[in-house]
């Protein structure tokens, strides 16, 4: 693997059993980001919504595992559907279905195995939480095809990525409220910022073989864009918060992930795929501490 990529083989990956590895690397055990990020609005519903904290922990347990199982399995399908495009881009072309180190057939096994791991989890939780379970199969399917037909693929991945914030209210309270709509939509806009950074990574390449990204499509503007995201990802939580009738304390306690993403806003360079890459890293710690801040809300 020659030029920028961020795929991590030398890490914990290289002490997997040889035939172990590119099934972890397929799945991005190796970054684990996506899977916090997947992972990071349910931990927001529990953390608003949630019965009692045993509760609380039960259903983050299951979450955690359900989100690293359904993000490599989302990976699985995105990799069969971009094998081609992939091995003409410099950050993806060492990914193992894109190198050969994987077949389509064994990343189809491999796929199955993912999806029984989260189906296992899903049966854990209440009918109304297993049907949005469910549903979040489809977005999950359609993101890897949104990036040839429009510039904001973003968008169905945020749509998808989005889908734990309703899931963990459902889950938490048996029912899909405002609550949950307004949580939908603050993850929604984070997403759609945040993934906006991370496409910039691959910006040439993406316009070289012609598919499209945020990215491309505010290019120069991109930080006005990401400011504006951010801002109504902020006004949403505020609203949750109130509506989910949290105390007077929570909104003071927004001004820390408030000021994490406005780091994000300032130190944007869209020139640097490397520090594109630190920023979206940045967004698990801006997760946690609005997970932290609803957990303040309810004291």
């Amino acid at each position: 693997m020659q030029g920028f990529t961020d795929i991590e083989a030398q890490g914990w990956v290289a002490r997997l059993p040889q035939g172990w590895r590119p099934y972890a690397l397929l799945a991005r055990f190796d970054r684990p980001i996506g899977s916090w990020l997947l992972f990071l609005p349910g931990l927001w519903a529990f953390a608003l919504a949630a019965p009692g904290w045993a509760e609380g922990l039960r259903l983050a347990l299951l979450f955690g595992i359900g989100a690293v199982a359904m993000r490599g399995a989302g990976c699985v399908v995105n990799d069969l559907w971009d094998r081609d495009i992939d091995r003409r881009v410099e950050r993806t072309r060492g990914r193992p279905l894109a190198a050969g180190t994987v077949t389509p057939f064994q990343a189809l096994v491999f796929l199955a195995v993912l999806c029984c791991i989260g189906l296992a989890v899903l049966l854990q939780l209440n009918g109304t939480a297993i049907l949005l379970g469910v549903c979040s199969l489809l977005p999950i399917l359609l993101y890897p095809l949104a990036k040839r037909v429009t510039n904001w693929p973003q968008a169905m991945l945020g749509l998808t990525f989005s889908w734990a914030a309703p899931e963990g209210i459902a889950a938490a309270t048996g029912r899909v409220d405002a609550v949950a709509l307004i949580l939908w939509a603050a993850a929604f806009c984070w997403i759609l910022g945040y993934d906006t950074i991370y496409a910039h990574q691959d910006r040439e390449d993406d316009a070289m073989v012609g598919i499209g990204s945020t990215a491309l499509r505010w290019g120069e503007r991109t930080r006005p864009f990401l400011a504006a995201c951010y801002a109504a990802m902020l006004v949403l939580l505020a609203l949750a918060g109130w509506v989910g009738g949290l105390g007077w304390l929570y909104l003071p306690a927004l001004l820390l992930p408030a000021a994490l993403l406005a780091r994000q806003v300032a130190r944007l360079d869209i020139h640097d795929p490397a520090l594109c890459l630190r920023l979206f890293k940045a967004n698990r710690e801006a997760g946690l501490a609005v997970a932290l801040a609803f957990l303040i809300g309810r004291l």
